[in-house]
This record gives structure tokens, C-alpha cells and sequence, in this order.
């Protein structure tokens, strides 16, 4: 599942936040008392589309199979996508399902809410086909407009119920000539048939097909692909800046397994103004990322790439065996969602700062925020915020997994640091683990994790640790724990000016407005466009930072505003609104012992002391 990085402007600052939208009920236990299928055999499917369709949101699918004896074929189709850990019901966007086998309509009967049966008496070739609406802009659905479409392979691709997934299927894209096609898949015969081993890698390598742009770069001595839609959005220094980031980040990555799982990996990125941030889904050898053309220049974004990059090792590959294998009907609650995005956010940050894309001062910037973001809610386990992510709860906990599970990965690394004297590090304990799960065929679970974690520590128990903070809710003890890693941390109270609204960074246009703020006091309405505040436009770079000195203690003071409304600039007037904040900052600590500030410039540096 993504880190995803929201635009909540309340100005004056910026803040990325963390968000995933749709949330649904769980599978009814019906689904998974479902008969099996009879057996099918070469399995292609086909995805047409041409700019007719793709302005209706409408893509044509057909699935072709022989079928084994008389038994009826149960086709189901995926209720979520892996990686986004929400149950979605796919088989809600199909509409004129046939089943035929040489011109002959075959009879079929819909047996579930994700399933259909086929009494195909041992027809071959059986055709099963349908229409799939194809209109949201989410990185685990299908989306198009009219010279373009992406769709993920859980949304269309239908499975035998009850039989193994370890078959090998052809995928065939019918599309306008002139029209591109990116995925992960591998080409077979033609540039426009695609060929998986098995199903989990059928639904695993998203497609991007129409026209866009798409360049290559030799990066670890790997193939990276950026695809990017639409043409143009993605272009001159930003792509420039984009490549630069993944030469940084994918090098410290690829160190921390010494393994590279892929032959070509894929960055397939939707750049819409009606995205208000940028959220991403892995997959084994690509991602698919929707982003805000605002975020362009937002150091942060060469963390959201690293995130999804490591999810290639990290999820993709080793993940806990509540997970292993997937399974496409239901849900697949796991306790160890903190390590499979926690800890892959926690290495984001790394790979940024190892490979040059951001500075130390951000690396400890962006995990003040995390310190800052656990402290706003509820005290709650990582366990029990990894499990309740499938029911979205509404008390600000349920992705508290991400900035909670990268600071325990930050954790665990100085005390297997200190603990070692700096000759072993959490690098070390993933990359022992995934050679020992993933290597080998299968999940991890909570005494292999703990063992790979004791045994990079010298032995050092961590039943204490792990009851106390990863199954417990206490506090982590950042001013006895930092120290041991040369930081130190700082708490201070502000009184600072507030606007109180939130608006779209790329117009500035208002979304919503506090009533509490000076917007609110001076008439700004939703649907307003900034101009000015106090005289400094919103365009500058520098607005947040020159805000707060113009009125920092000035509460009561006028201010003056102008807005765009309905095609027209008003002058409008408000008073100075101050509020209190508590600012989290973490530096490096002048004052460190020879030890901690090794342990410092280790983390920081993917370093360790032989």
C-alpha cells in the first residue's frame, strides 16, 4: 500500500499528509465456501479498447480457455488489489458478461457476488467476455480518457475458483495504432501479447496503454522505464529531476539486499490535476503512481518513489505469512503491515539520504513529523493499527502503521547498532530474512522476525520491545533512545499566525475554510482563489516563511486579502488569528560519544564497522 503524499495546504504551511479513500465492507464467509471449478488450460485473455471506448470509461474483455471434463467452469474475479489493503469487489464494474465456445452461447449463471458459473459440458474453446467500466483515478482500479487507459490485472482478469493459480496466461491488447503499451509483463510473439507463469504474476503487472510519454535509463545495471501520461506532463526539468531521484535512491536499495529481483523495472505515473496529492501501489517490477503536477518539485517525492521501489523487496517479495500466498476473495488481515510499509517508510527516508536526494537535516525533518504525526492520536499498538487498516476506522489511527512502523524500524536499527557496536544494522536483519523467506518459497512469521532481529543485536533479547512497543502502546523513549544514535530531540511551543483554510496547491483555489481562522473573519469562501495575504502573494515560494515573520505575535491585527471570485478580484480585510503549535525538531547532537555519532553517520550512511 502507498505512503501517499495529500496537498492539505492550511495555510501558511504545507503539510503532506497521508491518505487512501475508498473503504468497503468485508467478504461475506460465503465467498470462501464457494465450489472449485472444473480445470482449464491455455488461458489467454485480451483488453480492447480505442478512443471511442476509452471516452465511455469502457473496456472490452475476453477471456478464452479450453475446459477439463463435464463439471461447470466458476470463474470469480478479485475483490481487492494486494498493496491496498481495502476490500473493492471488482466484479461491481462488469456489465455484458457472455459466455459462447465456437458462435454457440454457452449457458452461465451468476453464483456469487465475484463469481460466475459456465456449464460448458467440456466445450472447447470457451469465450467468457464483458464490458468494465473503467472511471477511477486510483492506483488499484481502472482509469481512462480518451486516448488512454490503465487498468491493473485484478480488475479484469478472471480466475478458476477452487483451482491452483499457478498457470500460465498470454494477455493480448487491442488498441489504435500509434498507441504505446507499458507493463511489467514480459512481451511474448508480438509488441501487443504479454505472458505470465502464473496468475499472481498476471495481476501483479499493471498496464498503461495510449499515448504517453516513455524514456530508459541503465540504473544498477538494470533497465528503469518511466512511462508517464499525459504527453507533456511530465517533461524538461521535471523529468530531468525525476530520473535523478531514482539513480539516487534505487543504488542504497539494491545495497541493503545485495539482490536486484527484476530485469526491467517500470514507474507508470498518471500526472492529473484532479489528483490533490500523490499516492502509489506497488507491484514486483513497477509502480503505478497518480500524482499532483504541484508535487514536481517536492523533495518528498524522491521518498515517495524510493517507497514504492523497496516495496519490490519489501512486501512484494519478503512479507509475513499471513500474506503468502494471496488470496484474491477475501481479505488477508496481518499484524505485520507495520514492517511491510513501516518499516519500507523507514527506508524510503534512508534511500533518499544514502543516495544524495536529501540531506541529513530533511532525513531528521521527516521524522520529527513522524514523531509529531504518532503523538496527535490515540495511543495504539502497531499490531492493532496493521490488523484494523481493513475496516478504515475513523479515529485518525488506521494507517498509523506508516509513521509509527518507520519510526519502530528506526528503533530497532540503533539497538541492533549500539548493541553491535555498529557491526550489524536492520540491513542486515532484512537482508538475512530475505534470504531465508523469500529465498526459500514462503512467508515470515513473529519468531523468525524476532530471531533475524535478536541475532543482528549480538543475541539481545527483544520480547521486552516488542511487548512494550510494537504489541503495547507505550511511548517510544526518543530522549534515552536518540542519544544512542547521536540525535537529540527538541519540543517547542509556538504561537504562530493562521489562515485557516485548505486549498489546491496547484490554484490556490479554496476548499474549505476554518471558522476559526482569519479567513473565515474576513468573508473567504470556498470555491475563493488566493491572490495575496498581508500583501505577499501565494505563489512565492517563500509565502509560509514570510507570513509567519510578518505576523508572528501581531494576533488582532488587520490584514488585508485579495481574492479571485467568480472572475472577479476583492479586496477583503481580516484580523490576525494566532495558535499554538508544539514544532518536534530532531538534529545531530554536537555532544555525541565517538560511539553514537558512528551509530549516527552508520544510519544515515548504510555504513557498518568491520
Amino acid at each position: 500500500m502507498p505512503r501517499s503524499l495529500e496537498l492539505l495546504l492550511v495555510v501558511p504551511i504545507v503539510a503532506l499528509s497521508i491518505c487512501r479513500t475508498l473503504a468497503s465492507q468485508a467478504a461475506p464467509d460465503a465467498a470462501r465456501l464457494r465450489p472449485a471449478s472444473a480445470p482449464i488450460a491455455a488461458v489467454e485473455y485480451s483488453v480492447t479498447v480505442d478512443s471511442v471506448s476509452a471516452r465511455a470509461h469502457t473496456l472490452r474483455v475476453a477471456m478464452r480457455f479450453s475446459a477439463g471434463g463435464a463439471m461447470p467452469v466458476i470463474l470469480s474475479l478479485p475483490a481487492w488489489t494486494p498493496g491496498a489493503y481495502e476490500i473493492d469487489y471488482f466484479s461491481r464494474w462488469v456489465t455484458n458478461f457472455t459466455a459462447t465456445s465456437e458462435g454457440r452461447a454457452l449457458p452461465w449463471a451468476r453464483v456469487g457476488y465475484d463469481s460466475w458459473r459456465i456449464d460448458s459440458a467440456g466445450a472447447a474453446p470457451v469465450t467468457v467476455s464483458f464490458d468494465y467500466l473503467a472511471d477511477s483515478l486510483d492506483n488499484a482500479m481502472a482509469w481512462s480518457r480518451d486516448d488512454f487507459v490503465f487498468f491493473n490485472g485484478t480488475n479484469l482478469f478472471l480466475y478458476p475458483a477452487g483451482r491452483s493459480l499457478d498457470y500460465e496466461a498470454t494477455v493480448r491488447i487491442d488498441a489504435p495504432p500509434g498507441w504505446r503499451i507499458a507493463t511489467g509483463m514480459a512481451p511474448s510473439a508480438t509488441s501487443t501479447r504479454f505472458s505470465a507463469s502464473s496468475y499472481h504474476d498476471l495481476v501483479d503487472m499493471p498496464f498503461f496503454v495510449g499515448r504517453f510519454d516513455l524514456d530508459s535509463a541503465r540504473i544498477a545495471d538494470r533497465w528503469v522505464r518511466l512511462a508517464s501520461y499525459p504527453v507533456g506532463a511530465v517533461a524538461g526539468e521535471n523529468r530531468a529531476r525525476q530520473w535523478e531521484w531514482l539513480k539516487r535512491v534505487i543504488p542504497p536499495e539494491v545495497a541493503v539486499f545485495q539482490d536486484i529481483p527484476w530485469t526491467t523495472y517500470t514507474v507508470l505515473e498518471v500526472a492529473d490535476s484532479l489528483a490533490t496529492g500523490a499516492s502509489g501501489l506497488e507491484h514486483q517490477n513497477s509502480q503505478l503512481d497518480v500524482i499532483s503536477p504541484a508535487l514536481f518539485d517536492s523533495p518528498q517525492m524522491a521518498t515517495f518513489l524510493a517507497h514504492e521501489l523497496f516495496h519490490a523487496w519489501n512486501v512484494k517479495r519478503l512479507r509475513p505469512v499471513e500474506l503468502w500466498p494471496y488470496q484474491y476473495a477475501r481479505e488477508q488481515p496481518s499484524p505485520w503491515l507495520w514492517v511491510s510499509e513501516g518499516i519500507t517508510d523507514y527506508y524510503a527516508d534512508l534511500a533518499a539520504v544514502r543516495g544524495g536526494a536529501i540531506d541529513s537535516s530533511a532525513f531528521f525533518e521527516l521524522t520529527a513529523e513522524k514523531i509529531a504525526e504518532v503523538a496527535s492520536v490515540r495511543p495504539i499498538a502497531l499490531t492493532e493499527s496493521s490488523l484494523s487498516t481493513w475496516v478504515h476506522p475513523v479515529d485518525g489511527t488506521a494507517l498509523l502503521y506508516y509513521p509509527k512502523g518507520s519510526l519502530a524500524g528506526l528503533l530497532l536499527d540503533i539497538f541492533i547498532r549500539d548493541a553491535s557496536g555498529n557491526r550489524q544494522s536492520l540491513d542486515d536483519a532484512l537482508r538475512q530474512l530475505y534470504r531465508d523467506s523469500y529465498k526459500q518459497g514462503r512467508g515470515f512469521g513473529a519468531a523468525e522476525w524476532w530471531k533475524t532481529i535478536s541475532s543482528a543485536a549480538g543475541g539481545r533479547s527483544f520480547a521486552d520491545v516488542n511487548a512494550r512497543f510494537i504489541e503495547g502502546r507505550e511511548s517510544y523513549p526518543w530522549t534515552q533512545l536518540l542519544p544512542l544514535a547521536g540525535m537529540r530531540l527538541t519540543i517547542d511551543t509556538l504561537r504562530e499566525p493562521v489562515f485557516g483554510v485548505s486549498m489546491l496547491a496547484d490554484s490556490a483555489v479554496v476548499t474549505s475554510v476554518d471558522p476559526r481562522g482569519a479567513a473565515a473573519d474576513a468573508g473567504v469562501r470556498a470555491g475563493d482563489q488566493l491572490l495575496t495575504i498581508g500583501g505577499i502573494a501565494i505563489a512565492d515560494a517563500a509565502f509560509a516563511q514570510k507570513f509567519r515573520a510578518a505576523f508572528a505575535g501581531e494576533g488582532g491585527a488587520p490584514i488585508a486579502i485579495r481574492v479571485r471570485r467568480n472572475g472577479q478580484v476583492l479586496p477583503l480585510m481580516g484580523r490576525v488569528k494566532l495558535a499554538t503549535r508544539i514544532r518536534t525538531r530532531i538534529d545531530a547532537d554536537p555532544a555525541a560519544s565517538r560511539k553514537a555519532a558512528t551509530i549516527r553517520t552508520g544510519i544515515l550512511r548504510g555504513l557498518t564497522t568491520h
